[in-house]
């Protein structure tokens, strides 16, 4: 008889019920006669690592007048892992990077869906890390891989991604349980959420099961193995423009929206000028501007807030049935910048200037925390008079401020096309550098002007000019510092960025730092 314990790890991400499926998976066992250990390692906040849970099965159940119970331990020894489930993809990966799976004998569950790091939210460009490559690595260190997306099958049953977890650990057959065993633990919770769990379970055990015997194998849920998922289809130039000229309407008015045409209008007629065979760099224009044109500000802001779509979303997250009170309470802290943004530019600078004279005496930027509870009706009327107010944007500082830089990167794209083809396209995709907010959005529009000023004007042909900006944008892209960006400038001859103003501030030792 073997005596070594039957071995699971299980990777799940923070409000995920990870704890909650160790406890079922305990119980299961003694349920059917067998000793079980668990035991857990807390993963890190912002999504630097998972919370683990192993677990240790015997392999025959109890025997009757045995005085000895089995010695369990309390963390996976690399190589020695039966079963390794994982509840995002990157989180799965993580653990066989660590060694604990191997093509000889771990069984290996892991879900296709991703919950995106910190890392890769904080990236210029698409930060994301290869789904491929990641499945690739699973596939090469087990024994049985089984993919699927345990997130669209817990939405499915209205669950937790939990339940669809056990029902996945019972349908890979690592563990001696009839199902029997794991339904009757699910049930005793007792109640709808009992309901729930076990429609989660039913799904995650069909999935895996049906697998289960075909060897290193991968399919995602629902899709025959032989099935190659088609790439998403590339919009065409109307399909954008459509969808640009939307959105601008929607942020701003009809008279923003003709805004968009014209200015769209202008790149079209330019390079058709040019001479090009396509129209890529009006296709380019069409997706960024409509991007920059509907930039986010605090009305933006609050205005997303007070939609009923969100108030549906925010129910559908917590499972709250009919009839259920949901609190939501939405933090604010708006600073200068938020304030100066829908202010006349006159008083704005007033009001930058004091705050920056408050920093260089050593002073926190001046900011205002706000709690606002919006599900009363107070909370909710201040969110609509807040987005009430994209009329009165048009007079604030910022949305000159930003008109005035979508001119200048428009005609710095026209000019391009006057050079050639290929340089205009490369101006018009560095309309991607202008994203996120704060320092991130000011970041990109500082880089962005800095091309524009000092490497158009550079020597050489357009196609020499065209493989700068080309190089200069995945560097921007590519590095959240301006050290690549400036490695590249000067590789092409161009000047660097100067260095920005840091003011620095004094904290008394022992005491907190001012306000």
């Amino acid at each position: 008889m073997n005596a070594q314990p039957l071995t699971v790890l299980v990777c799940a991400l923070g409000g995920e019920g990870g704890g909650v499926l160790a406890e079922w998976l305990v119980a299961v066992a003694r349920r059917a006669g067998h000793a079980a250990q668990s035991s857990s390692i807390p993963g890190v906040a912002q999504r630097t690592g998972a919370t683990t849970y192993y677990l240790e099965f015997a392999r025959q159940p109890r025997q009757a007048g045995a005085t000895r119970d089995p010695v369990f331990a309390l963390a996976p020894v690399p190589g020695q892992l039966d079963l390794l489930v994982g509840s995002e993809l990157l989180e799965t990966a993580r653990q066989v990077g660590n060694g604990l799976s191997t093509r000889e004998r771990t069984v290996l569950v892991a879900s296709t869906a991703r919950t995106l790091t910190t890392l890769e939210r904080m990236h210029g460009g698409d930060g994301r890390v290869d789904a491929e490559a990641l499945t690739a690595l699973l596939r090469a260190h087990s024994r049985t891989l089984h993919l699927l997306d345990m997130a669209a099958l817990t939405r499915e049953a209205g669950t937790v991604v939990s339940s669809v977890m056990l029902g996945c650990i019972a349908g890979s057959g690592v563990l001696p349980f009839a199902r029997e065993h794991f339904e009757a633990v699910v049930q005793g919770a007792g109640g709808a959420s009992a309901a729930a769990s076990l429609r989660g379970f039913a799904l995650g055990w069909l999935h895996v099961s049906g697998m289960a015997g075909t060897g290193n194998t991968a399919s995602m849920a629902g899709t025959p193995p032989t099935t190659v998922a088609t790439p998403p289809r590339e919009l065409t130039l109307d399909e954008v423009t459509a969808l640009g000229r939307t959105r601008v309407v929607e942020y701003q008015d009809e008279a923003y929206g003709r805004l968009y045409d014209e200015r769209l209008a202008r790149v079209r007629t330019a390079e058709r000028t040019a001479g090009a065979t396509t129209l890529a760099a009006t296709h380019e224009t069409a997706r960024w501007l409509a991007l920059w044109m509907a930039f986010d500000d605090i009305v933006q802001v609050a205005r997303l807030k007070a939609r009923a779509a969100r108030a549906a979303r925010v129910r559908a997250e917590a499972r709250a049935e009919p009839g259920d009170l949901v609190k939501v309470f939405d933090h604010f802290k708006p600073g200068v910048p938020e304030f100066a943004a829908l202010l006349p530019p006159r008083w704005a600078e007033r009001l930058q200037r004091w705050d920056r004279a408050r920093q260089q005496q050593g002073l926190a930027p001046w900011a205002l925390p706000i709690q606002l509870g919006t599900h009363t009706v107070h909370g909710m009327l201040a969110l609509r008079l807040l987005g009430g107010l994209r009329g009165w944007r048009r007079r604030g500082q910022r949305f000159a401020q930003e008109q005035a830089l979508i001119e200048r990167w428009l005609d710095a794209v026209v000019h391009g096309l006057a050079g050639s083809a290929p340089l205009g396209l490369e101006v018009a995709a560095c309309g991607r550098l202008i994203k996120g907010y704060a320092s991130t959005n000011e970041r990109g529009k500082e880089r962005l002007l800095h091309v524009i000023e000092h490497v158009l004007p550079l020597p050489g042909t357009p196609a020499d000019r065209a493989r700068a900006v080309a190089d200069l944008r995945r560097a921007a892209l590519a590095q959240d510092t301006d050290r690549g960006f400036a490695q590249v400038l000067q590789a092409h001859g161009a000047p660097v960025l100067a260095p920005r103003e840091q003011p620095i501030r004094w904290v008394r030792r022992g005491s907190q730092a001012r306000r």
